[in-house]
């Protein structure tokens, strides 16, 4: 084996294609959080790397979370009166709404429209919606379609199942010369969606494949993850490693050309990994931008959570909720390339060549900071504390979070909140949190008195 600071970028010549035929291969699949298809997912990146499969089951507590009962679907269709299929599942399985619960009847059109989602902006694209943890059903058409419907009655069918089963996950460690870890986080859990985020889940499956060729000083443990709850059941099952994790990424988006590299810096903004990157993205002489963290988005915002606060960013092209193909089926083969894929590949591999090179006795530190004992002045320089400060609390079962996912504004409704939870750590005063949110200190006073009535936030009395 060679070192792998020894590794030319030439090697990397040519991994997009392979990249893009993995996206290809894994495209036709319908994902969710748990269920047939992410096994199925997982069991295809095996035949690339030697992959570990995890069962976790139904109804497991996971922090403030537990497990969600396993859903699968074989089929699902709306006929009109005529018997003919005008929605049909197996022609695109963003038409259901993920995780909906079976059904077959026949409606009404006021009824149907009730359980219909469509994107009057883009009226040839069909959106992406999910119903994890609220029983539901519904169908995601295109709103030309929609606008088609004729006022008759309607058979609808899902042939799905909810039952107690588990959540599914992959994972692969690869043990260096010390213990000191580096993180390399995807989501498994999005059906027919290729930058988001089958192109995070091929590009990690071609760099754990070149890393395990050679010998490395660090050791890397690799995550194929449903987002979210996946995060939270990993860092749940697996505490007593987070110590040893000193640099990580989470990978998405990384497929297309319609913009620049994005790097979301760690939550502290000043670790080793968002030098490094930083330092391969103005090396790369192409544009970039770099963010500071924000407290929504991927599993960054698990792994950084005030009870953990690890050192892992997000590299990226185009951001997530940037593009306007986000979260729609315009999201396919054609909105990713092989190029853009190999360049965001050489990002990662030179990124792990400079973390190789850094000298072994260089450490960082996580701890947090140290509060100075204040004078409070006003109740801008309040602190407060997260009460449940290891991953985000579920908040949709206390009445704080739209239960259909995958709407851009729901997200954004939601900011002051996830802010508020992100920071309340006991280092970060009311005015701090304004500061870093760029939001009206009403919207974050707002947030602290729902927080604490949900009882989900107290003042620091230190």
């Amino acid at each position: 084996m060679e070192k792998i600071n020894q590794i030319e970028i030439k090697n990397s010549k040519g991994i997009g294609k392979d990249i893009y035929e993995l996206i290809q291969d894994l495209y036709p699949i319908c994902r969710s959080i748990t269920g047939n298809g992410v096994r199925e997912t997982l069991n295809k990146i095996k035949q690339h790397i030697p992959l570990n499969i995890s069962e976790v089951p139904t109804g497991t507590k996971v922090f403030d979370w537990e497990v969600p009962k396993e859903w699968n679907i074989n089929d699902a269709y709306i006929k009109n009166s005529k018997g003919e299929k005008i929605v049909d599942f197996k022609k695109s399985n963003l038409h259901v709404l993920n995780y909906s619960i079976p059904i077959h009847k026949k409606i009404s059109l006021t009824e149907l429209k009730k359980h219909i989602f469509t994107l009057p902006e883009h009226p040839d694209w069909i959106p992406y919606r999910t119903s994890y943890y609220e029983e539901n059903w519904g169908f995601c058409i295109t709103h030309n379609q929609f606008q088609n419907l004729r006022d008759e009655q309607y058979e609808v069918c899902i042939e799905s199942s909810l039952i107690q089963g588990s959540l599914t996950y992959g994972e692969i460690f690869l043990k260096g010369k010390i213990k000191d870890e580096v993180l390399l986080s995807c989501y498994v859990c999005h059906p027919s969606m290729c930058n988001d985020n089958l192109s995070g889940v091929s590009l990690l499956t071609y760099l754990a494949r070149e890393i395990n060729k050679v010998n490395h000083n660090l050791s890397y443990r690799f995550l194929f993850i449903p987002e979210t709850i996946g995060a939270i059941t990993w860092l749940s099952k697996n505490e007593k490693k987070i110590n040893n994790i000193k640099h990580g990424l989470v990978a998405t988006c990384v497929g297309d050309s319609s913009g620049k590299m994005t790097y979301k810096k760690t939550r502290n903004g000043n670790n080793i990994i968002d030098k490094i990157v930083t330092n391969v993205l103005t090396e790369s002489k192409e544009p970039f931008e770099i963010v500071d963290f924000f407290p929504t988005g991927s599993d960054e915002r698990q792994f950084c959570s005030p009870g953990f606060n690890l050192p892992i960013g997000s590299l990226m092209r185009t951001i997530y909720d940037k593009f306007e193909e986000y979260h729609t089926s315009a999201d396919n083969l054609n909105y990713v390339n092989s190029k853009s894929l190999e360049n965001s590949f050489e990002k990662y591999l030179k990124i792990i060549k400079q973390l190789e090179e850094i000298k072994v006795e260089e450490k960082e530190s996580n701890q947090k900071n140290v509060k100075n004992k204040i004078i409070i002045k006003s109740d801008e320089e309040i602190f407060y504390n997260n009460l449940n400060p290891k991953c985000e609390p579920q908040l949709g079962r206390r009445g704080l979070y739209n239960m259909v996912g995958g709407q851009k504004n729901s997200i954004q409704n939601m900011l002051p909140i996830f802010w508020v939870l992100n920071l309340s750590d006991g280092t970060n005063s009311i005015s701090d949190i304004v500061k870093k949110s760029n939001l009206e200190i009403q919207d974050i006073k707002n947030a602290i008195n729902i927080l604490i009535k949900k009882n989900l936030l107290k003042m620091d009395t230190k």
